[in-house]
C-alpha cells in the first residue's frame, strides 16, 4: 500500500533523542506525550452529562456515550494517528508544520497543492496556539475542583489556587524541565495506574459496564436521542483531546516506544476509568446518580483517597501543562525556522538536550492569556464550551493533509485510501459540527485566538516575500559588482562577512558600505543561512563554498527547522575559502529594513503596518545567528512594499 517510512527507531537518532533503551523512551511518553489526553477522564465524562447540554445518567446514554468513547479512541487515536499519521514523518519529526514541510518537499512546492495546503497547516498551527492557552486552564481548573468534592467549603479556594499553579508553572519555564521532567514519567505511571485500579474497582460490582464497548450502544444512542446524541459528541472528543501531541511528540520519544504505551497501558487504564465512572453511576438511584455526574471522577475513590487523588490528578495537569507549553516553544522554533513568525529569542535550557528550549515572549504571551481564560469562564464547565474547536478543527485539517500524504507520497491505491478517508473525514466533520454549536457558549475563544495568529503568521510569510522580492528589484549582478570593486575601491585588511537572506544577487548592507566608507575588505564573503524542509541537515551537507574572484566568495549555511544557526562555528569549519576565520579580523556586516506602508499592489495598508511592527520587535539577527557583539556593523535600508 506505499511506504510509510516504518523503520527502526533506535536507529532514526539526527535529533540526538532517541538514542535511550526502548523501555525508557516508553516510559518519557507516558510522561510527556499523554499528559493532555491523560487528564481527559477528569472533565470529559462529566461533561457529556452535565455540561452545556445535559443528559439524564441512565443505562441509554451512559452505554452510548461510553460506546462513543471507546471507538473515538479507537478510530481517533489508535487508527488515524497511531496507525497511519505517526508513519508520515518528516526524517522522524511529527506535527503539523513537519508535515506541510515533508509535503512541500517531497511533492517540490507544486502550485496545484502549494497555496492550500500552506494555509491549512498555517491554520492548524494556529490552532495550536489556542489549544495551547486552553488546556492549561481546563487541566489544572478541572483537578483543582476535585477539592469542592473532597470539602465544598473549599469552593471560594479553586481559583486562587488554579491561579497560583499556572502563575508557579510558567515562572519555572526559564528555568528548564530537566530536573523536574525526570518525575514526569514516574508521576504519570502513578496516575494511570491509579486510574486503571479506581476504575476496575466499580467495573468489578457492575460488570455489565463492559457491554458498553459494543458499537451497537453508541447506534442505539443516536436511534433514539439523535440530535441529543449530535450534541453530545461535542463533549465526547473532550477524551481524544491531546491525540495531535502523539504526532508532534514523535521526535523526541520514537514512533514505536509511543506507540507501545498507548496500546499496552495508557488506552487501556483510560478506558478502565470511563468504564468504572459508568459502573458507579449505573449502581446508583437515579436521585444520587443526578448528584454524583456532577463531578464522578474523584467519586471513583473511597473517601479517605479523595484529598491525596485531589493531589495526584493536580500533579498530573501540572505535567500536561507543561507538555502544551513546550510544545509551543518546539513549534515556534519550528515557524520561525520556516519563515512563519518573526526571529525571537530563543534559550537553550539544556546542555545536552536540543530539543529543550525556551522563548521568553511566547511563555509570558500565554500566560497572560492563560490567565485571562481562567478569569473570565471561572470554571471547567465554562471553559468545556471553548475547549474542543481547536483539537477539533486542526484534527480535521490533518485529514485534508493526510489526503496529499496518501495520494502523492505515499501512492496508494484509490481503493485502498477511499474508504479509509471516508472514514476519518465523517468522524472529523461530526465532531467539528457538534463543537460549533458551542460557540456562543465559549467557542468564540479558540476561534478568535486562532484568527488573530493565523492573520499574524501570514502577514510574516507574505510580507516577507514582499520584501525580498522588492529587495530583488533593486539588486545588481555579483560578477559586475566583483569586477567594478575590484577595480575601483580600495582594499583594506580583515574579513568581512555580509548576510544576505538570498544566494543571489549583492547584499544590500555590501553596497552600502561600499557607497559610504568607499573600502572593500581583502576577503569578502556573501553569507546566506538556509533553512531546508528537513528536521536535521547532516554536517556534510550544512555547507557550501563558491569562489566568485576578486577575494569574494559566496557561502551557503544549510539548516533544518529544529536546529538552530550559529554561524561562528559554522565559519570555523569552512575551507577553500583563504586562511581560517578569526572572528577577532572579521566584521559581519548586518542590512536593518525600515518598511515603509505603501499603496502597491501586494498587500493591504493594514497588514503592511502590521508586518512592520513585527519587524521591528524581531530579534535582530545578531543575536539570532549568534554573531559576537564587538564585530557587528547595522546599516540600514528603507523598503516600500
Amino acid at each position: 500500500m506505499g511506504p510509510g517510512h516504518d523503520g527502526d527507531d533506535q536507529l532514526e537518532s539526527a535529533g540526538g533523542h532517541r538514542r535511550d533503551p526502548f523501555v525508557k523512551l516508553a516510559v518519557g511518553a507516558v510522561g510527556v506525550v499523554f499528559g493532555d489526553i491523560g487528564t481527559s477522564p477528569i472533565y470529559a465524562f462529566r461533561e457529556t452529562f452535565a455540561g452545556h447540554h445535559p443528559l439524564a445518567p441512565d443505562a441509554l446514554h451512559i452505554y452510548g456515550v461510553l460506546s462513543l468513547v471507546f471507538w473515538s479512541m479507537m478510530l481517533v487515536v489508535t487508527i488515524k494517528y497511531v496507525s497511519v499519521i505517526m508513519r508520515a514523518d518528516n526524517k522522524g519529526e511529527g506535527g503539523s508544520l513537519a508535515l506541510l514541510a515533508l509535503i512541500n518537499r517531497e511533492t517540490g512546492g507544486t502550485r496545484r497543492w502549494s497555496t492550500s495546503i500552506i494555509l491549512l497547516g498555517v491554520f492548524a498551527t494556529a490552532l495550536f496556539y489556542a489549544d495551547s492557552m486552553i488546556t492549561p486552564a481546563m487541566t489544572v481548573l478541572s483537578a483543582v475542583e476535585g477539592l469542592t468534592v473532597v470539602e465544598a467549603r473549599f469552593e471560594p479556594l479553586v481559583l486562587p489556587i488554579a491561579i497560583g499553579i499556572l502563575l508557579f508553572l510558567f515562572f519555572i519555564q526559564a528555568r528548564g524541565t530537566a530536573k523536574v521532567g525526570a518525575l514526569f514519567g514516574p508521576i504519570m505511571l502513578i496516575y494511570f495506574l491509579t486510574l486503571a485500579v479506581l476504575g476496575i474497582g466499580h467495573i468489578v460490582d457492575h460488570p455489565q459496564i463492559l457491554m458498553a464497548l459494543n458499537p451497537w450502544y453508541a447506534f442505539q444512542f443516536f436511534l433514539t436521542d439523535r440530535w441529543l446524541a449530535f450534541l453530545a459528541l461535542g463533549s465526547v472528543v473532550l477524551a481524544v483531546t491531546g491525540a495531535e501531541a502523539l504526532y508532534a511528540d514523535m521526535g523526541h520519544f520514537g514512533r514505536n516506544p509511543i506507540r507501545v504505551s498507548w496500546l499496552a497501558f495508557v488506552l487501556p487504564a483510560l478506558m478502565l476509568n470511563y468504564l468504572g465512572q459508568g459502573a458507579m453511576i449505573m449502581a446508583l438511584t437515579p436521585a444520587e446518580a443526578q448528584e454524583a455526574i456532577k463531578n464522578p471522577f474523584f467519586l471513583l475513590a473511597p473517601e479517605s483517597f479523595q484529598l491525596p487523588l485531589v493531589i495526584l490528578a493536580t500533579l498530573a495537569s501540572i505535567i500536561a501543562s507543561q507538555a502544551v507549553i513546550s510544545g509551543a516553544f518546539s513549534l515556534t522554533q519550528q515557524a520561525i525556522q520556516l519563515g512563519f513568525i518573526p526571529r525571537l529569542k530563543i534559550q537553550h535550557t539544556s546542555e545536552t538536550a536540543a530539543g529543550q528550549i525556551y522563548i521568553p515572549s511566547i511563555n509570558w504571551g500565554l500566560m497572560i492569556m492563560v490567565l485571562l481564560l481562567v478569569m473570565t469562564f471561572q470554571s471547567s464547565t465554562n471553559l468545556a464550551g471553548a475547549y474542543g474547536i481547536a483539537v477539533t478543527g486542526a484534527m480535521t485539517i490533518d485529514t485534508f493533509l493526510l489526503v496529499v500524504v496518501l495520494f502523492n507520497l505515499w501512492r496508494w491505491k484509490f481503493y485502498y485510501a477511499l474508504p479509509l478517508l471516508i472514514i476519518f473525514f465523517i468522524v472529523d466533520f461530526a465532531y467539528l459540527g457538534a463543537n460549533l454549536t458551542k460557540v456562543p457558549d465559549g467557542g468564540w475563544a479558540p476561534l478568535l485566538i486562532g484568527g488573530v495568529i493565523f492573520t499574524m503568521l501570514t502577514t510574516w510569510a507574505r510580507g516577507r516575500k514582499l520584501m525580498h522580492d522588492r529587495m530583488a528589484e533593486a539588486s545588481m549582478p555579483v560578477s559586475l559588482f566583483v569586477q567594478s570593486a575590484a577595480n575601483s575601491a580600495i582594499r583594506v585588511p580583515g574579513t568581512a562577512v555580509f548576510m544576505t537572506s538570498t544566494a543571489q544577487g549583492v547584499p544590500h548592507a555590501l553596497l552600502h558600505n561600499l557607497k559610504h566608507n568607499k573600502v572593500v575588505h581583502e576577503r569578502i564573503i556573501l553569507l546566506t543561512v538556509q533553512i531546508k524542509d528537513v528536521p536535521y541537515v547532516d554536517d556534510d551537507k550544512q555547507l557550501a563554498v563558491e569562489d566568485l574572484g576578486q577575494g569574494f566568495h559566496r557561502v551557503i549555511l544549510r539548516y533544518g527547522f529544529m536546529q538552530t544557526p550559529d554561524v561562528p562555528v559554522a565559519l570555523a569549519n569552512v575551507k577553500n575559502c583563504g586562511p581560517q576565520f578569526r572572528m577577532i579580523d572579521t566584521s559581519f556586516f548586518l542590512s536593518r529594513q525600515t518598511l515603509i506602508a505603501a499603496q502597491r499592489p501586494g498587500m493591504a495598508l493594514w497588514r503592511e503596518k502590521l508586518f512592520a511592527w513585527m519587524l521591528r520587535n524581531a530579534e535582530s539577527a545578531m543575536e539570532f545567528f549568534r554573531l559576537p557583539t564587538n564585530r557587528v556593523v547595522e546599516l540600514g535600508s528603507q523598503v516600500e512594499i
